[in-house]
């Protein structure tokens, strides 16, 4: 994982064009200004500056460890247009300890802070043990809970586990799967539950056909757009980096595919990303 991210950071590749801004503004529900290249409030200006020229108003900076962590609520306090949640990725929690847990809690608390995630389960790595991965994802519901912050899921081929869990413990009360993977049968079933899903570049993909099924599904108020930059660029400049101001394409190519008008989608993910994370107008 830290390799990975070296890697992003050092990117030289052409970065997608900037697009023309978008009818009305969306907000951004999950990226990662750190991993993008941003140090300093100057890095995070520039990178909210081009976001912005292209309608991306706002933007959740996310955290995937500690020290990330603590960046990104810092990072939120730097500019006005980006928030932050904070947690350990669940990659991470094989090491997940009292230590860990009290700087969240710390973290957590604060007004800028909007949700707790990223967490949750992945099973495609093998980083860290199911169990261990199990545990760290009790303790977050739990503080998701007890802050009244919703919880911001990473759900990788571990759909039926996530969804025991959830129901094992009690599901906070508002519930994102972040970058949402499954078929529509499984949306149906997240759809179902009260859940909210967000869609990343991925659903933009055209050998994405049962993802694309599952976003024309979910109901306007349910329904989040987000990068998960610098992962994920969406179609057709998949491969390059990504930026906060890519969500662009995405919500762009979801109208088309959903047959809604463009302004009103934008108006509507707004609104659902406003309620959801206690953003306001």
């Amino acid at each position: 994982m830290g390799s990975d991210r070296d890697r992003v950071v050092a990117d030289k590749r052409e970065r997608p064009p900037v697009p023309e801004a978008l009818p009305a503004p969306v907000i951004d529900a999950h990226t990662h200004l750190d991993a993008c290249g941003a140090v300093d409030a100057a890095d995070v200006a520039v990178l909210l500056d081009r976001a912005e020229a292209a309608g991306v108003s706002h933007v959740i900076t996310v955290a995937d460890d500690l020290k990330a962590a603590q960046w990104a609520a810092e990072a939120s306090t730097w500019d006005p247009r980006v928030y932050a949640a904070v947690a350990v990725h669940p990659t991470r929690t094989s090491s997940f300890g009292d230590a860990e847990k009290a700087e969240l809690e710390r973290l957590a608390a604060f007004d800028r802070v909007v949700a707790i995630g990223e967490t949750g389960l992945d099973y495609y790595w093998d980083y860290s043990p199911p169990a261990a991965q199990h545990e760290a994802f009790r303790w977050h519901i739990d503080l998701s809970k007890r802050v009244g912050k919703p919880l911001m899921i990473h759900d990788r081929d571990a759909h039926e586990d996530i969804l025991k869990i959830l129901d094992a413990e009690g599901a906070p009360s508002t519930v994102v799967f972040h970058c949402f993977s499954g078929d529509a049968d499984f949306a149906r079933r997240c759809v179902d539950a009260g859940y909210v899903l967000s869609f990343a570049g991925p659903v933009t993909f055209r050998n994405a056909r049962a993802l694309r099924e599952a976003a024309a599904l979910v109901p306007q108020d349910q329904l989040l757009v987000e990068t998960d930059a610098p992962f994920l660029t969406p179609h057709p400049y998949r491969g390059r980096p990504n930026e906060p101001y890519c969500v662009n394409y995405t919500v762009r190519d979801l109208a088309t595919l959903r047959g809604e008008d463009l302004s009103e989608l934008c108006s509507a993910v707004t609104r659902t990303a406003q309620r959801v994370f206690g953003l306001g107008d």
